[in-house]
């Protein structure tokens, strides 16, 4: 086995790699960039390396520099994680030159799968059902245009060399194949320093199946069953499990035998993955193949107990697969839910900054459940606008889809992430949306469910009341602290009930708390009882409750008069009151903010690619003003009235923060 090997990636896939290979007794070398230099991949290596300044073409994906680091510290073999440098096969090719393992496949599997457009010509070949579509690259927007209508809308616009969602984009129309077209060209020319793009038909409401394939030097090759990744947003998935609640056993199998002949058909070995759309009636379509490691594959691990890193290790020294077809086993079920540094509410923007709070739930394993945290942060960490947005995958497993969804949403209420917005509250949201509950969301599953975008949940009025009794609790728990520090009130005087009116969503609560040594008793004004036992104490932010027989694990952040409690998608201001303080509040004014349509503000940290408009112009609702990129992502800004362009205050390649000013309008 290699005795060193070097990681050419970043984030939590490098920790991911580390970590098997110290298990294997592997050491590990570390790559990193201006921005990385205190990363914990850099901290759990064996070794790290220096390559460049923050920018990815500048570090992560210069050949140079990554070569220079193996000849430099002697890496036996490199894994190349995914994004980055993992499918170049010129990469792969002056690796083989230098005598040094590519952990993943031949340069010319990755050159014959790499390519979108030479994908599905020999998928078809191979007889695997594939998409209808233009088979050539497109050249021009008019070009664009004329093949989508030849195609038939909706398209699917995509870079030939594209992956992740990068370089990929929908069109209903004309306009929307012109917009698309550039975009995903400039967008997979950034991403993969390749801008070719080329039309297919897009399947309207599909669900998103990948199968994982496992393959050795020696011919052998397996599938390790399939993942469903329906739940995507801008096409890149989001929450992703193991197996498909959709798939019966004909299906999958025929899915899996498809994949391993394509994958024989390249000479493919290492870890792959097969991807497909399924419409409703089960019909399956080639859609790609992603020659690396998958971002879920997790799941694919928890439910075959394969760990494919360690697999990928020993095809790569030329070792034999250890596992057998007849010996794959779906064992219970995994979800996996991508943590992102963006901001649901405002549409899911990115987010950068410091990590002042990052607590995720602890790891776990039994025979009933598993809770998995793969990540590449930690508490005080920085989240950069040049990379992507993941901050952590956390996976769940139990013997039953129910059970592992309840696993992962218990879980997501543990997490904490404080210092920049992150997609949480989405996330616990989605794990209890009867849709996805039931089995049946497709990749339209956010645009259908949302279609105004995510806004903080409503929760029901039973478990606003139970909240509404956590707050009081926590409350009179406070004033009993600041009473103990004063000396005010006597042990006897704590025990006495006190009356409160609680405010939080639309209702109104009006209560008493008698706290006792172990619990608090709450009774309502309609007479209503509830134990509260919690070992909240002031300063804790997660508090773990029993709110009668049900058990809460509640964000918790002090405000004036109550708390910020944070529970299963819901962000609530909770306000708590003496009977006396509600009677007054109804007089306090509130001030109002105003919103400025003088000015467009930057709504994220990045980069202006472009500016569409010059001054004096006349701009109309919906026509674009810039492009900007943010964590290798572009978006296009628009405008949301008539206006005339009074001055421009950005240029392109300058790199804002968010409420910056791009532009100003008369």
């Amino acid at each position: 086995m290699f005795r060193k090997i070097l990681i050419a990636n970043r984030g939590e896939i490098a920790c991911r790699v580390i970590k098997t290979a110290k298990r294997m007794g592997i050491a590990t070398v570390a790559v990193y960039s201006d921005a990385d230099s205190n990363a914990l991949h850099v901290r759990m290596a064996d070794e790290e390396f220096h390559i460049g300044s923050a920018p990815a073409i500048e570090s992560y994906l210069s050949i140079p520099k990554m070569l220079d680091a193996v000849r430099q510290t002697g890496a036996e073999a490199v894994h190349p994680g995914y994004g980055f440098l993992s499918e170049n096969a010129d990469f792969a090719r002056a690796l083989e030159q230098d005598l040094v393992a590519f952990i993943g496949p031949s340069p010319a599997s990755i050159e014959a799968m790499g390519d979108k457009i030479q994908s599905k010509k020999i998928a078809a070949s191979a007889g695997v059902s594939t998409v209808p579509g233009h088979e050539g690259l497109i050249k021009s927007e008019d070009d664009a245009v004329r093949i989508a209508n030849e195609v038939g809308f909706p398209v699917m616009i995509k870079a030939s060399a594209g992956g992740g969602g990068k370089g990929m984009r929908i069109a209903w129309n004309d306009d929307q194949t012109r917009e698309g077209f550039k975009s995903a060209k400039n967008e997979a020319a950034t991403a993969f320093g390749d801008d070719r793009i080329f039309i297919e038909r897009f399947i309207n409401g599909p669900r998103h199946i990948e199968i994982q394939v496992l393959a050795d030097q020696h011919g052998n090759c397996i599938y390790l069953n399939e993942r469903e990744c329906s739940i995507q947003r801008r096409n890149q998935k989001v929450i992703e499990e193991a197996p498909s609640p959709f798939l019966d056993d004909s299906t999958r199998q025929s899915m899996g035998e498809q994949a391993v002949k394509l994958a024989t058909a390249v000479g493919y070995c290492s870890a792959g993955t097969v991807e497909f759309i399924v419409d409703a009636e089960r019909n399956f379509y080639f859609l790609e193949m992603n020659t690396r490691l998958q971002v879920e594959h997790p799941v694919t691990e928890l439910i075959t107990g394969v760990d494919l890193v360690e697999q990928m290790l020993r095809v790569a020294n030329g070792e034999r697969l250890s596992v057998s077809q007849d010996e794959v086993r779906i064992n219970g079920w995994a979800v996996e839910s991508r943590i992102y540094a963006e901001d649901p509410v405002r549409g899911f923007l990115p987010s950068t900054g410091r990590l002042t709070r990052y607590r995720p739930p602890a790891e776990r394993s039994s025979l009933e459940e598993v809770v998995r945290n793969d990540t590449g942060v930690f508490e005080g960490g920085a989240i950069s606008v040049f990379y992507d947005p993941m901050i952590a995958k956390l996976c769940t497993w139990a013997k039953s889809r129910s059970a592992a969804i309840d696993v992962m949403t218990a879980s997501l209420d543990e997490f904490q992430i404080d210092g920049i917005s992150c997609n949480i509250p989405f996330l616990s949201t989605v794990m209890e949306h009867p849709e996805f509950v039931a089995g049946n969301a497709t990749t339209a599953f956010i645009e259908n469910e949302f279609p105004h975008g995510f806004k903080s949940r409503n929760l029901p009025k039973d478990i606003l009341s139970k909240l509404a009794a956590a707050a009081a609790v926590m409350h009179q728990i406070a004033e009993i602290r600041s009473s103990r520090i004063s000396g005010r009130m006597s042990h006897h005087e704590r025990r006495v009930g006190k009356d409160w009116t609680v405010c939080v969503q639309d209702q109104t609560y009006n209560l008493s708390v008698e706290a006792h040594e172990e619990f608090a008793d709450v009774r309502f004004e309609n007479g209503q009882m509830m134990q509260v036992k919690s070992d909240w104490k002031p300063g804790k932010t997660l508090a773990k409750m029993y709110i009668g027989s049900q058990q809460f694990s509640l964000r918790v952040d002090p405000i004036s008069n109550g708390f910020r409690l944070r529970y299963r998608g819901a962000d609530l201001q909770i306000r708590v009151w003496t009977p006396r303080q509600a009677e007054l509040i109804e007089f306090m004014p509130v001030k109002e903010e105003g919103v400025s349509l003088s000015q467009l503000l930057c709504p994220m940290p990045g980069l202006i690619v472009s500016i569409e408009v010059t001054k004096g112009v006349s701009v109309e609702v919906g026509q674009p003003l810039c492009t900007m990129e943010a964590m290798k992502m572009e978006n296009v800004l628009k405008s949301e009235r008539k206006a005339v362009i009074k001055s421009i205050k950005a240029k392109p390649g300058d790199v804002l923060a968010v409420d910056d000013v791009i532009l100003e309008f008369e």
